[in-house]
């Protein structure tokens, strides 16, 4: 279900911000939708991979790892 809301965004903003998304043959309100999408969801990958660590625990490779091991 979509539910409607108001924003406020300076004039100028809002015409330079909607010629961008026609642009890219988008609109102000998809363009907007993507992005609550994208910031909601970040919170849930946060306390995903909270989680996940809590479940490897148990896990110990044995010994550290330098830098370079590790970027590797």
């Amino acid at each position: 279900m979509l539910k409607n809301i108001t924003l406020t965004a300076e004039e100028t903003l809002l015409r330079k911000a909607r010629d961008m998304a026609s642009a890219e043959h988008k609109t102000l309100n998809g363009l907007f939708r993507e992005w609550i999408a994208r910031y909601a969801r970040q919170g849930v990958s946060t306390q995903e991979y909270r989680g996940l660590m809590k479940r490897f625990t148990h896990i110990r490779a044995g010994r550290g790892f330098s830098r370079d091991e590790m970027n590797e």
